[in-house]
């Protein structure tokens, strides 16, 4: 983007996702002093005030494209190629989709997203470092859990500096215990977490994505075809002064029924114990524990 004039003195643009000014004229042989600062007498300026929605509004799309990837790689959904064709030039998709692990039709085929093309379809460094294009009519962005050879997909992405925009392959997973016994149907390990308010901790729960529902935080995942909603317990703020968490389940869809826990799927599981965890780690810890 340009430098646009803002008055007679000044000269602004968007750098970095920030309004800069530098002063003006200035010519191709002498750039004009940047200041470090916007100076005040331009701050409500037109130009000034423009680029500032401008930069908001570029925000709030690079937070909608890596939301949207990531609820496709959570879901494991198909993604038409000719959408991500379509989508790839902006830069803000761009960021999200660079280096997503995809799944072709065939399960062989499977590499880092480098690039995408109506005419030539995705361009992708398969795990020996090959660039190879995929040329199917929908791929899949493996949730981490359903992605084979996974350490050593983190072992090539490390050798090789990947870095993904939307958290895939480095993602916190934990496997499904398969059977347990007795009709357990809900986890523990996560529970007691203690936070100085109610308030704390519904504001950790929000931040990370996750809704409060009465005496829940639930997170929904889909999961094989499946929505499956993750609840953790908290503490009623009309009758405690301090909030803890308390223990996991899982119900189908909005239904209230827990689930055993031998019946929760894959992705499921992980992404609720993933929920779990986090609200455990953002705790209130003791001082005696924190020395």
């Amino acid at each position: 983007m340009g430098w646009l004039a803002a008055g007679d003195t000044y000269e602004v643009a968007l750098v970095g996702g920030r309004v800069v000014a530098r002063s003006a004229p200035a010519t191709p042989a002498a750039e004009g002093k940047r200041e470090r600062t916007l100076p005040a007498e331009i701050q409500d300026r037109p130009e000034v005030v423009e680029l500032r929605r401008f930069a908001e509004w570029l925000d709030r799309h690079a937070a909608e494209c890596a939301a949207q990837v990531d609820n496709w790689m959570v879901s494991s959904l198909p993604v038409p190629t000719g959408l991500l064709a379509r989508v790839w030039p902006d830069e803000a998709w761009r960021a999200a989709l660079r280096d997503i692990v995809v799944v072709g039709e065939d399960p062989d085929e499977v590499g880092f997203l480098r690039g995408a093309d109506e005419s030539e379809g995705l361009r992708v460094m398969n795990p020996h470092g090959e660039t190879v294009r995929l040329t199917p009519r929908t791929v899949t962005m493996p949730h981490p859990v359903l992605l084979p050879g996974l350490e050593e997909l983190r072992t090539f992405a490390a050798e090789s500096g990947v870095v993904q925009g939307v958290e895939q392959i480095h993602r916190a997973t934990w496997p499904a215990p398969g059977e347990t016994g007795g009709g357990t149907d809900v986890v523990t390990e996560f529970a007691g977490a203690e936070y100085r308010s109610w308030f704390h901790l519904s504001a950790r729960a929000t931040a990370l994505g996750y809704q409060v529902s009465g005496s829940r935080i639930v997170g929904r995942v889909r999961d094989a075809g499946r929505v499956f909603t993750a609840s953790v317990g908290m503490s009623d703020p009309y009758t405690e002064e301090k909030a803890w968490t308390g223990g996991l389940s899982w119900s189908l869809g909005d239904a209230h029924r827990r689930l055993p826990l031998h019946e929760v799927g894959p992705v499921a599981w992980s992404e609720g114990m993933r929920m779990a965890a986090a609200l455990h780690a953002g705790r209130t810890v003791p001082t005696d524990d924190a020395q």
